[in-house]
């Protein structure tokens, strides 16, 4: 099957999940609290919805506009702007005729089940599957390091054996962990056998960002091809996995890195690359990207051991994942509001991408618990139309023990609606820029 079908099958599946229990998680407070949910919809059916049908008070369906979902609530200022019912007076099942505590907990509701089933499914995933990782001894020929990085005394050949004084089980997640955790020392064995604490710069993953280092260290390994990303510069040239590198632009490639360092120095240039394919020599014009990135990844050199765990040991650990992968989240969030961030901010094209070409389902419920935390995070930011928002007008209503107006509450919606829309659309272009421009 085609790999763009494959991707989006996985992301209509995966979202489509995240949508129905985040809804559910506004729904069930709702009916506790006796309040009367008008619909509860996958996907929006403006003008008209695929399938409905209507159980007791509540119309279920799915729309035909897959960018969301939504329950409606009676009584509740919501994107649906219903000002005719808001016009009537309260009733006892209406959503403002709740106590405020209650319509927090109501609100609270969707955000609350994404964080939580993005930290069971990773418990799920190192219960079912454990986790794969490279240790140093792994990678007897070590990493190949950036010219930028060799300035603080790394080495080519390096291997990586502890982070902040802590064994680092996974040297793979060295790059990682660089960009985005408070990294204060790396201590390496160099290839002379001599072990060697280096001290990190504090702000080296604002350093690795502005410079476009996001892989400052790279296994040493055999340049041959492994997988080649769809409508990128090796997928367009007629690369094929399975590929030696022999050169590039005359220089020969006798490794990965050094294919690598050669991609980076001709940045949208195009370049001359010959490699071996069946016992042929053959040789194809490529453009890398404004990064230097062809879009190809290396086969693996390097043995990958699994560590399993139990029932116990698959939550624990399983939590310090979904604690990671939100903090990281929300550490990275920063780099949206710069001018390069902006540009890299991605919609449903960049999403899809995250999952894998084959279907794998250690990959996709991993990528799904990604995904349910960062619909965590993004729906509780204090913007009017988001759950974050209604949040924090609540939180006022609580503190003051005053209703906002309610003509400000409408064009506080609206006007978040079309933050909202304009985030989608720029998002999605930057998606379609991308796949015209970056070719």
């Amino acid at each position: 099957m085609d790999p763009f079908i494959v991707k989006a099958i996985q992301l209509l599946l995966s979202l489509s999940l995240l949508i129905v229990l985040h809804e559910f998680g506004h729904f069930i407070p709702a009916k506790l609290f006796k309040t009367r949910v008008e619909k509860f919809f996958l996907f929006f059916d403006v003008k008209f919805a695929l399938f409905k049908k209507k159980i007791g008070d509540t119309v279920y369906g799915i729309g035909w506009l897959p960018l969301g979902g939504y329950v409606k609530i009676s009584g509740m200022i919501d994107e649906s702007m219903d000002k005719e019912q808001m016009a009537q007076p309260p009733q006892e099942w209406e959503f403002r005729s709740k106590p405020a505590w209650q319509r927090l907990i109501i609100m609270l509701g969707g955000v609350t089940v994404n964080l939580v089933l993005g930290f069971l499914l990773f418990m799920m995933i190192l219960f079912v599957w454990g986790t794969n990782y490279v240790g140093p001894d792994e990678m007897p020929e070590g990493f190949a390091i950036v010219d930028e990085f060799k300035e603080f005394g790394f080495e080519d050949g390096d291997r990586v054996l502890q982070i902040n004084g802590e064994d680092l089980q996974n040297s793979l997640d060295i790059n990682r962990k660089l960009f985005m955790r408070d990294v204060n020392t790396v201590t390496v064995l160099h290839q002379n056998g001599a072990e060697e604490t280096i001290s990190i710069p504090e702000n080296i993953g604002e350093q690795m960002f502005e410079e476009g280092i996001m892989q400052p260290f790279i296994p040493i390994q055999r340049p041959i091809l492994d997988s080649i990303a769809p409508e990128t510069a090796a997928s367009l040239a007629g690369l094929q996995k399975g590929d030696s590198i022999i050169s590039i632009n005359d220089q020969e490639i006798g490794y990965w890195h050094e294919m690598t360092k050669n991609t980076r120095a001709n940045k949208s240039t195009e370049m001359e690359i010959v490699f071996e394919r069946d016992g042929e020599i053959k040789s194809v014009m490529a453009t890398p990207d404004e990064d230097g990135i062809l879009g190809v990844t290396p086969r693996r050199d390097f043995e990958v051991k699994t560590q399993e765990y139990g029932f116990a040991e698959s939550i624990t650990e399983g939590f310090k994942d979904g604690y990671w992968t939100l903090r990281d989240y929300v550490y990275q969030f920063k780099y949206v509001f710069t001018k390069k961030g902006a540009t890299q901010v991605g919609g449903f094209g960049a999403i899809g991408g995250m999952f894998p070409d084959a279907w794998n389902w250690q990959a996709f419920w991993h990528t799904t618990a990604l995904i349910s935390i960062i619909l965590a995070f993004m729906n509780i930011l204090p913007i009017p139309a988001l759950d974050g928002g209604h949040v924090m007008f609540l939180l006022y209503e609580i503190i003051t023990g005053r209703k906002p107006n309610e003509k400000f509450m409408e064009y506080a919606q609206m006007v978040g609606f079309f933050i909202l829309i304009a985030l989608v659309l720029y998002a999605n272009g930057n998606d379609i820029y991308r796949a015209i421009f970056d070719k």
